[in-house]
């Protein structure tokens, strides 16, 4: 395999969140890109197989286990495909389905764009969600009544919990092992804390311990899941374009733009740039 790095959402290297890329995993085996991704080290890398009908399948793996989709990732291996051989439609399948992916090329590098599987939400108990605060050591004093926590998905599931003051979201100290074992128990990939400092611009941290690391720096699918919950529960005039900032407070800034179609069933757009590392 040939390993290639590239920071997604993102025009600094140093900023972002980092992806390691396979652009041609034929005949790799589920053991090896696990190996390649757990001695990469970051939070996921995206191995893609070409097909015969010129579509790609995609692989995800953290430095633990495999994920079912990873948005970063995506728009970073779309970035490096499109360097490689040129810009255009990218057609995706991945474990939770096909994903479409549009590339350009400007005079600042390359920029694409994800159209993510059909959102959805699910409620979070009262019980449940207020485990998940203890693990975070958030209080329900801490949280944004206009946003109710939820679990949402655009391919993986992340629970939304809305910090009533940018100051909380900044002061991440969260329980490692309870988080990881919630987590794994109710299936979630992340944690997407936000704070709303608009009703279009958007700060955003996500806890990552089912990949192996503490946060996740810039997370696509996470913002497509965001989207989706915004548009199902009428909390954004449709059709929005949302600007979420995420990783400032790594010392990773990262931009990620989400775009809500009106239409309920269709999938949302998540558009950055990606640079290689």
């Amino acid at each position: 395999m040939q390993i290639i790095r590239y920071a997604a959402f993102t025009t600094d290297p140093a900023g972002g969140n980092p992806a390691g890329i396979v652009l041609d995993a034929t005949g790799v085996t589920d053991a090896d890109m696990q190996a390649a991704a757990a001695d990469v080290g970051y939070s996921e890398s995206a191995f893609l197989i070409p097909r015969v009908d010129g579509d790609l399948d995609v692989r995800y793996f953290s430095p633990l286990a495999e994920v079912p989709f990873c948005g970063h990732a995506t728009v970073a291996a779309s970035v490096a495909h499109a360097a490689a051989h040129g810009s255009g439609p990218l057609r995706l399948h991945t474990r939770v389905g096909l994903v479409q992916v549009s590339t350009t090329e400007t005079d600042s590098g390359f920029t694409a764009t994800l159209v993510s599987v059909p959102p959805r939400t699910a409620d979070i108990p009262v019980d449940l969600r207020d485990r998940l605060l203890a693990t975070l050591r958030w209080s329900a004093d801490d949280l944004d009544d206009a946003l109710p926590v939820r679990a949402a998905y655009a391919g993986a599931w992340h629970p939304v919990i809305a910090a009533r003051s940018r100051a909380r979201l900044a002061a991440l100290d969260y329980d490692y092992p309870a988080l990881a074992a919630l987590m794994a128990e109710q299936d979630w990939t992340t944690i997407q804390l936000v704070h709303r400092e608009s009703d279009v611009v958007v700060h955003s941290r996500n806890p990552f311990p089912p990949g192996g690391v503490v946060e996740d720096p810039a997370t696509g699918a996470a913002a497509a899941a965001l989207g989706g919950y915004l548009r199902e529960l009428g909390l954004i005039s449709l059709p929005a374009a949302l600007t979420i900032h995420q990783g400032d407070d790594m010392g990773r800034p990262g931009v990620i733009t989400v775009a809500i179609p009106s239409d309920l069933g269709s999938g949302i757009h998540v558009t950055g740039t990606a640079v290689p590392i």
